[in-house]
C-alpha cells in the first residue's frame, strides 16, 4: 500500500470519529420545552408569546359574557381574522397568531351562542360551489346553499407603542397596546371593544421575527 493511500485512509478515519462526536451546542444551553402562558428565557419589551396566550383568553372571556355578541336568540354571524387587524408598533410580529389564537379558543367555548365565517376561504368555496352546479362534481352530502353566509359582525384591531430609549445605560421601555373592536358590518356600530396592554424595560432588547 502506497505512502499516499495509508495517508488518504488515515485523514478518512479522522474525519470520521469527529463526525461522531456531538458538536457543543453553540450557546451552551440545550433546548427546552416551554409552556407556552409563561416566560421564557429569551426575554424582550416586546409582545411575547405568553402575552398572547393571555390576551386571546381575555378577550374571549369578555365576549362571552357580553350580551350584545353572545346573548342574542340568533346566535351573531362573526369573521375573525387578520384582514382588519394592523401592527403600527415598533415590533414586528404575524397578525395572524393574535388573531387565531383568539378565533380557536373563542369557537371552542361559544358552545353554538357564535356563528364563525371564514372570508379567507371564499375563493375555495366559490370553485367548489361552480363545480358542483356545473355539473363537474356532484353535490356531495350537504344540501346546497343559495349563496355563501353573510356575517353581522367583523373584528378589527391595532396593535401600538410608544417607547423610550436611555442611550448612556442601553435602556428601553416600551409600552405595548392591543386593541380590539367588534363592529357591526351593517351599521358601522361598535358592539365590543377590548384592550390589553403591556409595559416592559430592558437594558437590551431581543430581535423579533
Amino acid at each position: 500500500m502506497s505512502p499516499k493511500l495509508i495517508a488518504c485512509i488515515g485523514l478518512a478515519a479522522l474525519a470520521t470519529a469527529c463526525a461522531s462526536e456531538p458538536a457543543p451546542y453553540a450557546s451552551g444551553m440545550q433546548t427546552v420545552t416551554l409552556d407556552p402562558s409563561q416566560p421564557g428565557p429569551v426575554q424582550g419589551v416586546g409582545i411575547e408569546g405568553q402575552d398572547i396566550v393571555v390576551m386571546a383568553d381575555r378577550m374571549m372571556h369578555d365576549m362571552l359574557v357580553d350580551p350584545s355578541i353572545a346573548g342574542q336568540p340568533a346566535p351573531p354571524r362573526i369573521i375573525l381574522d387578520a384582514e382588519y387587524f394592523r401592527n403600527e408598533s415598533a415590533q414586528r410580529i404575524n397578525t395572524n397568531i393574535i388573531v387565531d389564537n383568539l378565533r380557536v379558543n373563542l369557537q371552542r367555548a361559544a358552545g353554538g351562542r357564535m356563528r364563525f365565517v371564514s372570508r379567507e376561504s371564499f375563493d375555495m368555496v366559490a370553485d367548489e360551489r361552480d363545480m358542483k352546479r356545473n355539473g363537474v362534481t356532484d353535490a356531495g352530502t350537504l344540501a346546497q346553499a343559495k349563496a355563501q353566509l353573510g356575517v353581522d359582525y367583523r373584528l378589527r384591531g391595532r396593535l401600538t407603542s410608544t417607547e423610550q430609549i436611555q442611550p448612556s445605560q442601553g435602556l428601553i421601555q416600551r409600552y405595548n397596546q392591543v386593541t380590539f373592536e367588534m363592529v357591526n358590518v351593517e351599521t358601522s356600530e361598535i358592539v365590543w371593544t377590548g384592550m390589553y396592554q403591556v409595559a416592559r424595560a430592558g437594558a437590551d432588547d431581543v430581535i423579533y421575527r
